[in-house]
């Protein structure tokens, strides 16, 4: 009888959890905190669950704490488990992953040539972001990982019963820590905090589990029965880098400034030579071949001679270590010529000397050089061990680690060249208003001009200082490092073609932008970012007068060199356009978008790659990897994919190598497999089309309808903790743009985060039930045609599985909660009668959609990890509920040192719910 994974591995889960929670019960217990042990909602391995009585502030960090270990169990359960799989005879393939695809396409009729030769041409960068949705502090998540390796560690089955006790009472002192770490950020972290933050991945996640995405690369190829020596040698995969904008993203951020970016770009130059460095220090030791024993190449006699003469007095006392070894020569020089030093503390430090490396690609050069006189020699096995790593380090990591992105407000560029132009005498204090025809022609004439508006120094205002101070920032760094390290200048609001030349001079007044025969070439390149539903719509017009315009094709060639064709990347927002009309109307603007831009790109003879700018929730974007790439428009992944990672997500993520590495694969064989299938012709269903219109129409019209309507911001500001989150300090950046107290203002993070914590999860699902409602009565051949193909179309299952996990993570018993704040009571009985009604819609519609089975036959995985949470979550709701009436009434009373003194025990309850969600905006 063949293994039932499923049930095993909730065995597992409900065991782990078990044994878990004893520990935490224990070390509770001799902290003296037995009433909160008893209190927990958790079975452990000798005692029921407890029932949450009289909430309190330790009661609530105790379930925080129980929710974070339930998260670890989780994330190692579903390791344990694709390993169990992976050992069973024959091996059961994980959806999504590299035999998963490769296997696909074989079965397709691909040749493994033709996948060889096309992956190296794929692309994939995860983009880290540090929009304020991580609510955890870094000391709690450091305490995270310990308890993870732990975990790990005690899958080991060799251990003796001695050893099993030490990692017992190993985890019992991480937990102790945890208990004794406050869970709340006691005020909100600076860029610095949060480039921190994101650099323990870069250096220390991403470097290591890169060994291990490859390896699985090459089993996966032999397992599709194909010949690995396709895949031999350096260039033969595909690339995997990494951006970040933590330091770079200003949009809407005062607190980034140019000595903040500045510092970004030396600390990620910094670390990412420390990566390489700790990769070649090894080197030398491994390549002890003898000139005795084996016939030297010339080139590497050559090379070694180049590096002493290089290096003056330093080379010569790298190469005199040993004097018959010349490999080992001749790494110990690559070594010496890092452009690092080793400190008296042992600690390596950035020092540009002569002779130092001033480029990656010199770096690769020579280790390629070495490669080769190891394949000379027969030494082909140390060649792929030793040196091969290291040169996928170099090309993933380059000496900057991630390349930094630049973004702004195209409203914030307007008043910057608004002050420009008039420092400079020009008439353009109301640049802003100028109609599209006015700016182009004013554009067009000045992007032809060398001269700058002002001569370095001259006065101007706040916003055209902040970005040609940048600008110079990234110039410089530019002219000393080369462009390896900095992304693109993304310009979010981007809403006519105006906003992106706009930039192109903003970049001339800096010298990021230089004329080279007689044109204008920007050194970076430029990205619109497109958001709303208005935006996407006029989104393909846009992009067509920029790629034609001369500055933009000349750029492009700058920037890209010996390319076959240019390639520009745009850049598609999935929060605002949510925000804007809805889950369904967003979904199919962004897809219907996407098309459409790729035909224009292809028209003006240029490539195009996507920027995916997702949040964290699906009503910002998240969904399952896999299932979003199959879900991506027909003809619109070449090859080249950039997708963010914000908040919770990357440590939910990537914390851990084992999940960092699934995850990454999930991204590179997904866009391999895309990008491929893409090539090829798909069939035409234009009924699809027709029924995701409609579907458009009439939930979007629902949604505004909803929004729209009078009292609303009253009933969503009363009935969700909005108020208490724009407290929290779980991020740099304000939550709201300008400040304004209006809901166009109010960032899509904190709209998400709200209705998360308040359990309506409302943008993720309200206005389908009515859509699907209206399609069934008025178009009933269409609503026919959806229900028949859901399971063959990758785009509406993908969303519609989406909404339905909103829905099932919704409670209307805790929204009528919530809504019991509403002070009104006939405003609560209308908007909680049309929220409730349309929810029971929507889950009736989608089951009958789905083909009549319940939700709860169809997705027991989802609904056991929602079990697992429902009862101490109801708890904590519950409290929130109870300390959200106590602030705001103590707030309307002016009581404000008292309502400061509660709001530590309400950020924890966010932080308690959060952990328990998994989510938060």
């Amino acid at each position: 009888m063949p293994r039932d994974f499923r049930e095993e591995g909730f065995a597992k889960l409900d065991q782990d959890l078990a044994y878990l929670m004893e520990i935490l019960r224990e070390v509770l217990e001799d902290l003296g905190e037995g009433p909160v042990a008893a209190q927990l909602p958790w079975p452990s391995e000798s005692r029921p669950a407890g029932t949450p009585r009289s909430f309190s502030p330790q009661l609530g960090q105790a379930c925080s704490i129980g929710f974070q270990l339930l998260n670890l169990v989780e994330e190692n359960v579903a390791a344990q488990m694709r390993r169990a799989r992976a050992s069973t005879e024959p091996p059961q393939v994980e959806p999504g992953l590299w035999t998963d695809h490769l296997l696909d396409l074989k079965a397709a009729g691909w040749k493994a040539p033709a996948v060889a030769a096309a992956l190296s041409g794929v692309c994939v960068e995860p983009v880290l972001t540090a929009h304020p949705t991580e609510a955890k502090r870094s000391t709690v998540l450091d305490l995270h990982r310990e308890l993870y390796l732990l975990l790990v560690q005690r899958e080991n089955k060799m251990w003796t019963p001695q050893e099993r006790a030490a990692i017992r009472t190993q985890i019992k002192v991480v937990l102790e820590m945890l208990w004794r770490t406050g869970e709340v950020l006691l005020q909100k972290p600076d860029v610095a905090k949060e480039r921190q933050t994101i650099m323990h991945y870069l250096r220390e996640v991403f470097p290591a589990v890169l060994p291990r995405l490859d390896l699985s690369l090459r089993n996966a190829w032999q397992a599709a029965g194909w010949d690995p020596a396709l895949l031999a040698g350096p260039g033969k995969l595909p690339r995997l880098h990494f951006g970040s904008w933590v330091g770079g993203d200003r949009d809407g951020h005062p607190l980034v400034t140019a000595q903040v970016t500045r510092e970004s770009l030396l600390e990620l130059r910094e670390q990412a030579l420390l990566v390489l460095y700790r990769k070649l220090e090894g080197l030398p030791r491994h390549l002890s071949l003898s000139a005795l024993t084996h016939a030297v190449p010339p080139p590497l006699t050559t090379a070694i001679r180049r590096c002493i003469r290089l290096l003056g007095e330093r080379g010569q006392r790298a190469a005199a270590r040993n004097p018959m070894e010349p490999w080992r020569q001749f790494s110990s020089l690559i070594l010496a010529r890092m452009p690092v030093v080793v400190n008296e503390a042992g600690r390596v430090e950035l020092h540009d000397h002569p002779g130092a490396y001033g480029a990656p690609d010199d770096l690769a050069a020579d280790l390629k050089l070495l490669r080769q006189s190891l394949v000379r020699v027969g030494a082909h096995r140390l060649a792929a061990s030793e040196i091969d790593p290291i040169l996928r380090a170099a090309d993933v990591f380059g000496f900057h680690l991630a390349a930094l992105d630049v973004r702004q407000n195209s409203a914030f560029h307007d008043k910057a060249l608004s002050q420009l132009m008039t420092a400079a005498g020009l008439d353009g204090a109301d640049y802003a208003e100028w109609n599209e025809k006015e700016r182009l022609a004013f554009l067009d004439r000045e992007l032809r001009s060398p001269r700058p508006f002002l001569r370095e120094g001259a006065p101007t205002g706040p916003e055209a200082a902040a970005v040609v101070e940048c600008y110079r920032v990234l110039a410089a760094h530019a002219a000393r490092h080369g462009t390896g390290g900095l992304g693109a200048l993304i310009v979010s609001m981007t809403r006519r073609a105006s906003d992106l030349f706009t930039v192109y001079l903003l970049a001339r007044e800096a010298g990021l932008a230089e004329f080279h025969s007689g044109q204008l070439v920007c050194a970076l390149p430029v990205v619109p970012l497109f958001e709303t539903l208005d935006d996407l719509a006029g989104a393909p017009e846009i992009l067509r007068r920029f790629l034609e315009h001369p500055v933009t094709r000349a750029s492009l060639k700058h920037q890209q060199g010996r390319a076959r064709r240019p390639c520009q990347q745009v850049m598609i927002g999935y929060s605002d356009s949510n925000k804007d009309a809805g889950i369904l109307a967003s979904q199919w603007g962004l897809h219907r978008a996407q098309t459409e831009l790729a035909r224009v790109a292809e028209d003006c003879g240029c490539g195009l790659s996507f920027f995916h700018g997702r949040g964290g929730t699906i009503s910002r974007g998240a969904g399952p990897t896999h299932r979003f790439l199959e879900a991506l428009p027909h003809g619109t992944l070449h090859g080249g994919l950039r997708v963010t990672e914000q908040g919770e997500t990357i440590a939910q993520k990537y914390a851990n190598q084992i999940t960092a590495a699934f995850n990454l694969e999930l991204l590179l064989a997904g866009a391999t497999g895309t990008a491929l299938r893409h090539r090829r012709p798909a069939a035409e269903r234009p009924e699809r089309a027709a029924i995701a219109t409609r579907l458009t129409e009439f939930s979007s019209a629902a949604y505004r309808g909803l929004l729209q309507a009078e009292g609303f911001m009253d009933f969503y500001t009363q009935a969700t903790p909005l108020d208490a989150l724009e407290h929290s300090r779980i991020g740099s950046r304000p939550s709201r743009r300008t400040g304004a107290r209006t809901l166009a203002d109010l960032r899509a993070i904190p709209w998400v985060f709200s209705w998360t914590q308040s359990r309506f999860y409302l943008p993720g699902w309200f206005g389908v039930g009515t859509a699907l409602e209206r399609l069934r009565a008025e178009e009933p051949a269409l609503f026919k045609s959806l229900a028949g193909q859901i399971s063959s179309w990758p785009f509406m299952r993908y969303v519609l599985t989406n909404v339905e996990t909103n829905l099932a993570s919704a409670d209307p018993a805790l929204m009528r909660a919530y809504a019991a704040l509403v002070k009104d009571p006939a405003l609560r009985r209308r908007f909680l009668g049309e929220i409730e009604a349309e929810f029971r819609r929507s889950r009736r519609l989608l089951d009958e959609v789905f083909g009549g089975r319940p939700m709860e036959a169809r997705r027991p995985r989802m609904l056991k990890t929602l079990h697992l949470r429902d009862v101490p979550l109801r708890a904590l709701h519950q409290q929130q509920i109870v300390l959200l009436r106590q602030w705001r009434q103590l707030r309307e009373r002016d009581k404000g040192r008292d309502a400061a003194a509660m709001l530590p025990d309400l950020l924890l309850s966010i932080n308690a719910i959060a952990a328990g969600l998994r989510t938060t905006g």
